[in-house]
């Protein structure tokens, strides 16, 4: 096996093969380790691994990648390879980027309190290109958030993360709290009145090197409510078990505004996130209060389990006034997301259909799929109160995605690109480049776009 790059001096070759190109690939190797592949009936078929023998050892492996042609074909190699020495990838069929990425959220792991069985195997450095490095990197960093548990992640550690990621990249960075936060998100602050850990809100903002001051801004609004009891609507033992997960869709666009600082962007980049826990106390709001947003809207609390799209409302409402090229905010919102689409497909409510088909199109294009919902008009008037301008819920049983989709809109004139996307957050189950646990799902996706926002 001849080398073909720098890495293979100091790293084993891993051979990605298809159906088709197995014969091929056999016919270029030793005799005895061809022998040893066909007594093994390996086929290309996604996911078979094979450790090739050599004179010292494991001297390659062998997946095969089937039909496969996303990243996760490869998201079981760190697991699965040896660990004692690098690794690199072959040339073959498959896309090297896509297969650095697979490898590397594949060896990923939440191991702050438990030390793993073992250490993941690593590819060579330059076997890694940049731009998959730093997609990893910040997969892994929402990753870890949700996977954080609610005792050592309140609403202040959710704020200094903000912080101390928006330093990192030179962010201009506003920590709102206290009767400021009362002040200029009240909806927000009132969420998180029960709770003895106070709310707080972080709005950063940073420009990319390149961007002049005409660059398009994006605008980011993540829910961050780091544990949701539901309140006195309160939630049944069964679903408090993973609403460690419910500051997910801040975790989401802080690794979204992570990458696109780190890839410096051409764009300018505002970020808000509302840290708060929803629990229950003297001071809780309930069911029936009349809350004022900072516009002036009132509200009647139907439900203190609805309570993401308050810890929203006002976010959004502060970041359409600076006029953005694209407003999108990401939320654990509603369960009837769940219902609808399954854990693994994000429910997308866009009112720019330019928008939506750039997402949607880049969600496709690097298997971060998303699936656009209604903001269905016809649903509005369901969110009507006799005693408020509007009710956070809707008496009937029906379309609780689109109602509560339906509320943020409200904040968010009709001029603004504005994109709500309702997120699970989470693998229930292991898979290949997916571990249990916290996910950072459509934030490749979302990149993608806004790296396409540049050329519309």
């Amino acid at each position: 096996m001849t080398a073909t790059s720098e890495a293979a001096l100091t790293s084993r070759p891993v051979f990605a093969i298809r159906p088709a190109g197995v014969e091929g690939f056999l016919a270029g190797l030793p005799a005895p380790q061809a022998a040893f592949v066909r007594a093994q009936n390996f086929t290309g078929t996604a996911g078979a691994l094979l450790l090739l023998p050599g004179e010292t050892g494991v001297e390659a492996a062998v997946l095969g990648l089937g039909e496969d042609a996303s990243p996760f074909v490869f998201g079981s190699l760190a697991g699965a390879l040896p660990a004692d020495t690098p690794w690199h990838f072959a040339p073959g069929e498959f896309d090297a980027e896509s297969a650095a990425l697979g490898f590397l959220l594949g060896g990923y792991a939440y191991d702050r309190h438990k030390p793993r069985k073992r250490p993941p195997a690593r590819l060579a450095p330059d076997a890694i290109p940049a731009r998959a490095a730093a997609i990893a990197e910040a997969v892994n960093v929402s990753r870890d958030l949700i996977n954080t548990p609610a005792n050592l992640l309140g609403p202040a550690e959710l704020a200094d993360a903000a912080c101390a990621l928006a330093k990192d990249h030179g962010a201009t960075i506003d920590r709102i709290n206290g009767a400021d936060l009362s002040a200029r998100f009240p909806v927000l602050a009132a969420v998180g009145a029960g709770s003895d850990r106070a709310p707080e809100a972080v709005m950063f903002s940073w420009r990319g090197s390149q961007a002049g001051s005409d660059a398009p801004l994006v605008s980011l609004c993540g829910k961050g409510v780091v544990f949701d009891t539901g309140g006195y609507d309160l939630k049944p033992s069964a679903a408090m078990l993973r609403m460690k997960k419910d500051m997910g869709g801040a975790a989401i666009l802080l690794g979204l505004a992570h990458l696109i600082m780190r890839r410096d962007l051409p764009i300018r980049l505002e970020c808000r996130i509302g840290c708060v826990e929803n629990s229950i106390s003297g001071h809780a709001m309930r069911p029936s209060d009349i809350l004022t947003s900072f516009q002036g809207k009132t509200i009647e609390v139907g439900n203190t389990d609805a309570e993401g799209r308050l810890v929203l409302c006002d976010l959004l409402a502060e970041a359409a006034a600076a006029a953005p090229r694209w407003l999108i905010d990401a939320a654990t919102l509603t369960g009837a997301a769940r219902a609808a689409l399954g854990p693994d497909l994000p429910a997308l409510f866009c009112n720019d259909d330019v928008m939506s088909a750039a997402i949607l199109q880049a969600g496709m294009d690097v298997h971060d799929p998303l699936w656009r919902l209604p903001l269905w008009t016809g649903y509005d008037a369901w969110l009507d109160s006799n005693v408020a301008d509007m009710n956070t819920v809707s008496s009937k049983p029906f379309a609780g995605a689109i109602v509560a989709a339906l509320f943020l809109q409200r904040f968010v004139p009709r001029h603004i690109s504005w994109a709500h996307i309702d997120v699970y957050a989470w693998n229930d189950l292991p898979r290949s480049g997916r571990p249990e646990g916290g996910e950072a799902q459509s934030l490749r996706a979302l990149f993608t776009a806004v790296e396409m926002l540049v050329h519309i």
